[in-house]
Formats: C-alpha cells, structure tokens, sequence
C-alpha cells in the first residue's frame, strides 16, 4: 500500500542502518519492529500475555494506513535509543543557573530526536539590575540567541535539526523586542516564535485602551502601552514573514487539567501541544481518508464503526508508548508518566471531503468538522477510561480536575491535532486538518517530461467524467488550482479547492471546529495569497480569538522570499550606524526585465542573464547546463556583481574588472573568445549595456505588467513547476519557497516548512 515516494522517504529518514550508514531493515521490518516494541508493554499489565495479537494489530493499522504515531516513535522503538517523543516543554528559570541547565537539557532531548518549547517570560527585562552581580540583565531576547547558537550545532539523531519554539507573554517588557526579533530571517533560524495572548490584553485591543507591561522578577508594572500598538506590530510582523504567532495563553489554562502541578506557559515547536515544565507530547494520527465506506450510490459515507475501532487501538498504542518511552530527562520522566498526556490526532481531513463531495470551504465541511472530531474525542476518552479500568488511572489524578470522577482516565488529555507533515507522506495523504496545498505537482523536478503526479481521487473523478488528460493535469500542476480552469464541471471545481482556494474566514472557522473537540489544540496555517494585507491578517487574528481558537500561525504566500522591510526607523538606525562611506545596496525590484545569452564555455554552456529596472541595471543570474562546471562559483560572481551594481557603483567598472580573467578550462568559440565563467558574464554585460545606450530606460507598471512565465523560469534557472511564476513576477528558486534538498515546491504548515517531494521538513 505505500507509495513509491513514501518508500523513498522511509529509506532516506527512518529505516535502521548500520555503521557503514547501509539499510538494515525494508518498510515491513520497521512496522514489525515498531509494532512488536509498543506491544511489549502489555506484559506490564498481563505477565501471560504473549503479545503476538496485539503485535499483529498495531502492525495492521500502520500498513494499513488507518494509523501512524509521530516519527520518532517510527524511528527509534525498538532501537537502543529508545526516545519515542516528538516534543518536550522546559521551563527556563530567571537565574544564570537555570538558563543555562535549560540549554544543557535541551541539547540532550535534541540530539535524541525531539523539539522544544520555551517560554522566556520569567526572565527579567533587559537593562533591569541583576543583584547577585551588581550587573544588569540582557534580556530574553539575548538568551534566545544562546540557544538558537546551541541548537544549530546538535543534529538530532542524526536525521533531523532540533526545533524550539520561543513564547513571550504580551504583557513582558522586551515585548516589541521579542515581536521583531525574526524581522532578520538569518536570525533565530531554529525557533518558531508567538506572543502570549491573554483575556485582558484582547479586550484591551477591542475598546482601544491601554495595558501594563509587568516586570517578572518584581511583579510590578514598569509602563503602559497602547494594546492596538502592540497588536498592530504582530500583525505587520506576521504580515512579513509569518512570525510570530499568536497563543492564548488564559485557553490554554482554562484547559489544564492538573492546575494544581503547574501552569502552562509554552507549547511544542509547531503549537498544537500546551505543555506543563518537563510534559513530553507522544502523538498519532488517523488518516481520516480511509475511513469511508461505499455508500451504495456510488458515492461514501463515513465509516464510524472502523473509526471507533481505529480509535480504540490508537489509544492502546499511545498509551503503551509512554511507557516503553526512554526519557532524555528524569525530571521528564515523571512528569510524563504522572500525567501519561497522549494527543490523538487526524490527517487526510481534506481527502475525506473530497471523497464525500463536500467542499472545504462551506458551511457543510465545518458542520462535518465538529461532527467528526466530536466523535473521535468522545471515543478516545471512553478508550481511556476502560484502560484504565485495567491498569489504572494516570497517577497524578488526585492533582487533576479529575479527582472526583468516580471512572477517571488513563491519561489527562486524549486528543491532539499536529501538522503531521512527514507521516502524512508515508500515508500518502493530505497533512492535519489542513486544505490540500496543491492538486498536482510535479515530484521529480530534474525532468521536465515528468508528468505531474496528481491527486489519485481528482485523477478518478476526471476520467470517470470524460475530462481527463495529460495536458490538464500539467495545466493544473502549473497553476495550482481549479479555479476558472475551462474545460472542468463546476460541481468538481467547487469540491476540489486548495489551500489558496479557501478564503481565511474559514480557515479559521475550520480550525475552530476541530478545536471544539479536541483536549490540547489544533495546529492550523492560515494561508493567505501574496496580495493579502495587514487589515486581512487582523481580521483573522481577532475572528480566531473570537471563535475559540487556542492559537493560529499565517503565512503569506512568497513573504519569506522578498527583501524584510525594517519597523520603524529601524533603516535608518542602521544606515546611520554603518561605517564611514559604507554603501547599503538597495532592495531587489519585485518586476526586472532583462535578456539571458547562452555562453558555450569550457564547462559546458553557460546561461548568463542580465536584468534592469527604471534605475538601471541590477542583477545578473547564471545557470551552468548539465556538464557540470564550478557553478557555486559562477553563482558567487553573479551574487556579487548583483550586489555592487545595486550598491551604486557604474556598471563599466564591474566589466572592466570581470573581462580578461582566464580559467583551466577556456576554449575559443567562433567569432568570440570567453575565457572563463566571470569573463562571459562580464561580455553579456557589456552588451547589454551597448544595446542600451543612448536609449531611454522604459518604465515598468508593476502592477500591469505580468510576464511570461517560461521567462521567469528560464531568467532564475528554474525547473520546477510551482505556481509562483505565474501568479506573480518573481521566482523563489534559492528561497524558503522551495525545497533545499530537492527543489519542489514546500508547504508551511505551523511555522515550519515541508517539503512533500522528498520529507525535509524545518521548523524555524
């Protein structure tokens, strides 16, 4: 039942492997293993237990695609390293000591494979006195940069880069600090950051009035701000590059179930799991897209007897993981086994739709929404409460709001609703409880006679409706959507929508309706397309306070692949404070034009483009053919030529220093000698400038003018299929747009981005 790229994913990132780094064990090696790891536990509870059944059944639901478990426990059960959690909370207390303790447990729990969750809100603001010093602190900020540093440098498990994620409460006095502090992309590149949101400080935005800003080591109010201020600069920031986000913190403790142990002040790196200090999140998915039947008409219907039987054995699973778990931290230990919180969750939300005929986007699908997950929790709280008829429930009941109820659970909270990003791809289905990011898309981007792999229930329905064909389908992969494609019923348009389909009102309105159910939260990206503004990211900030969300994370669409605008008169700051006769260049134009000239050089051909605004020439692109060649080098040239000419400095000066210089591998073309990848480009300038001279540079009307996007493609070297050259005149080839590892397009789902081509994922 696994497809060809699930495969492919599973060898690159979760098979066993030797010490000479071969594969030891094939797809039905890791299930039997992971199985066999999980159902040991039930010895615990039954010496006589031979184990085998219950084996059998977890295999079955994990080949079967009905249920996966988070990918550490798919990559480490059953090995020595143990360590089946995807996350961890560590608290951060406001002393040397204790910040730097933290940092030595988070690297630990990274280098086992999990993420973190911080908050910084206990310690005390930047400038404030330090008494133990007769010092003055530095501020959270400055802290969160020690263990960005510290993350970068453990590789967890040798498979995945650690994650954090970083929250400040709203009422902290380095709070502008902390909003801004990804306004730099290069900065913070493993934290996802939100700003803790409470009750008071909403309501302070509404009637537009003022809140106090609270020091953590004294308890006492230093100044006040204008709420709109502050939650207007979340909203640009987010506008910008999609961080920060946004949590709820008063929602999170109107729904911690054990307030007498602690509050809860972070989540996980993604957002979906509040956390008390040293709480571990042990997560799984159903894949909601299998659990249909026929409904003799030719159509589905939702199967609730597989699914509550699906439930039940989910709830088994989990709940033994967190006792076959092998924790990094003591301390994590007993917290996690005295709470024994499993966080149940669903994927392939938007293949149950399609399948069912009911769009995403409709008052329809958000009914079915609160009808299923309803369904889901109430069946996973009756599964824990029978376990724990057998085994007893969680030990720290009698600290819980559970300590008066005659049948108590097994474990504190039962449901939880990841992104689900890599499992999803072994599934081969469409991630959480999101819309799909595209129906078609090309996985192998290095052929350009690949036929786009497309969605097999689209695929299904347009044959069976007599409008298939190959030159759809890339169609499709090219523009991302159904959305006024000719040719396609109005029925199927209308089901078949994608994430830039659906509008952010239901996105929202989507996301509160899982959350309705669900015990922990719900992670949900709301997308918005590139033209969306601030006004549009305020509205759904406020529509998800209003509806009950627990938290809500944006992304809009190309923002991470343009130039960051400074806040304020933050530009300006830094120009002043540069060096004596230091030049800034200017950004990059959002609409260029330009030539591109293919160069036979020694290595091969080399494709060189120039390209021009109103202010003149600005950049220069290389790409090297299939020979090979040093390309790395060519593309440094041209990055460095790009930055002088928008620095200012005259565009003959650059050729003058480019032309003449030779490499090994020259050879002579007719009629033209080119002696090196430096020497081309510096000729295509040169004729470039030739053939402009004396001519007026014409004006661009960036808003009307909409190239072609074979030219956009063949300007920045791109081979991909992705839809942001046709929507708009940029390409993010380079950017965080596009996959590192193999160049498809990514998805960014909870401040993390995923490719589904390949499995990279980052967080960050």
């Amino acid at each position: 039942m696994l497809s060809d790229n699930a495969l492919r994913v599973l060898e690159k990132r979760y098979f066993t492997r030797d010490e000479h780094g071969n594969t030891t064990e094939d797809a039905e090696g890791l299930f039997r293993r992971v199985a066999k790891a999980i159902a040991e536990i039930d010895k615990e509870f039954d010496p006589a237990d031979t184990i085998e059944e219950t084996a059998e059944k977890f295999y079955r639901r994990m080949t079967s695609l009905e249920f996966l478990p988070n990918s550490p426990t798919l990559m480490n059960a059953g090995k020595p390293l143990g360590q089946l959690s995807a996350c961890f909370v560590l608290p951060i207390s406001d002393s040397l000591e204790g910040i730097f303790e933290t940092i030595k447990n988070a690297a630990l729990i990274h280098q086992s494979g999990g993420g973190t969750g911080f908050s910084f809100s206990r310690l005390r603001p930047e400038g404030s006195a330090v008494r133990s010093s007769g010092g003055v602190a530095s501020g959270p900020v400055s802290f969160m940069k020690v263990y960005n540093a510290a993350t970068e440098a453990i590789k967890q498990g040798g498979t995945r880069r650690g994650a954090n994620m970083g929250i400040l409460r709203v009422d902290h006095p380095d709070i502008r600090e902390f909003i801004t502090c990804k306004a730099d992309l290069t900065q913070f590149t493993n934290f996802n950051i939100s700003v803790g949101l409470t009750e008071a400080f909403m309501a302070a935005v509404e009637n537009d009035e003022p809140y106090e800003l609270i020091d953590p080591s004294t308890g006492e109010a230093v100044r006040t701000e204008r709420a709109r201020d502050i939650f207007d600069l979340i909203v640009d920031m987010a506008w910008q590059n999609g961080e920060p986000g946004i949590v709820f913190l008063d929602r999170l403790n109107r729904d911690n179930v054990t307030p007498d142990i602690g509050i809860i002040e972070s989540t996980n790196p993604c957002g979906e799991q509040p956390l008390l200090p040293y709480e571990s999140c042990n997560l799984g998915s159903i894949n909601l897209g299998r659990m249909l039947r026929e409904d003799g008409a030719g159509g589905f219907a939702i199967d609730y007897d597989l699914l509550g039987e699906v439930v039940d054995d989910a709830v088994h699973f989990l709940d033994n993981v967190i006792s076959a778990n092998k924790y990094p931290l003591e301390q994590i230990r007993e917290m996690s086994l005295g709470t024994r919180k499993i966080g149940l969750g669903v994927m392939g939300w938007a293949d149950m739709l399609y399948k069912l005929g009911v769009p995403y986007n409709s008052e329809e699908g958000v009914s079915l929404a609160e009808d299923v997950m309803g369904y889901i929790n109430m069946r996973a709280k009756e599964a824990s409460r029978i376990l724990a008829e057998m085994r007893g429930p969680f030990p720290y009941v009698d600290r819980s709001l559970y300590r008066e109820d005659p049948y108590p659970p097994r474990n504190a909270t039962v449901t939880t609703i990841a992104p689900t990003g890599t499992i999803s791809i072994i599934a081969s289905c469409s991630s959480g409880v999101e819309p799909l990011f595209a129906l078609s898309f090309v996985r192998n981007v290095m052929d350009h006679d690949a036929l786009p792999e497309v969605h097999p229930y689209f695929e299904e329905v347009a044959r069976a409706r007599g409008f298939y064909s190959p030159e759809l389908i890339r169609a499709v992969a090219e523009r991302g959507t159904l959305e006024r494609m000719e040719g396609i019923p109005e029925d199927v348009r209308r089901v078949f929508v994608t994430a830039h389909d659906v509008s952010p009102e239901y996105h929202i309105r989507m996301q509160a309706a899982f959350q309705q159910s669900t015990d922990n939260a719900v992670s949900k990206t709301v997308n918005f397309s590139h033209s969306a503004t601030r006004e549009d990211v305020r509205e759904v900030y406020e529509l998800a306070w209003r509806l009950g969300c627990k938290g809500v994370t944006i992304y809009r669409d190309g923002s991470r692949s343009e130039q960051v605008l400074s806040i304020g008169n933050k530009a300006s700051d830094k120009q002043a404070a540069m060096p004596h006769g230091a030049v800034q260049p200017r950004p990059r134009p959002a609409v260029t034009m330009g030539i591109t000239e293919k160069v036979r050089i020694g290595c091969g051909n080399l494709y060189v483009t120039v390209n021009y605004d109103e202010e003149g020439i600005c950049e220069v692109f290389t790409n090297l053919g299939r020979a090979g060649g040093c390309p790395s080098q060519s593309e440094a040239t041209s990055r460095l030529v790009s930055m002088a000419l928008r620095a200012g400095m005259d565009v003959r000066t650059v050729i003058e220093q480019l032309r003449g210089i030779r490499c090994h591998s020259t050879l002579r073309q007719p009629g033209l000698k080119v002696l090196s990848c430096p020497d081309a480009i510096g000729r295509v300038l040169e004729k470039v400038v030739s053939a402009r001279e004396g001519q007026a540079v014409p004006l661009i009307d960036a808003e009307a003018l909409k190239p072609d996007r074979e030219q956009v493609k063949k300007k920045n070297g791109c081979i991909s299929n992705c839809s942001l050259c046709a929507e708009r005149a940029i390409c993010a080839k380079g950017s965080e747009s596009l996959c590192p590892e193999c160049g498809a397009l990514v998805e960014f789902e909870g401040g993390c981005m995923m490719c589904r081509a390949c499995g990279y994922s980052k967080c960050g």
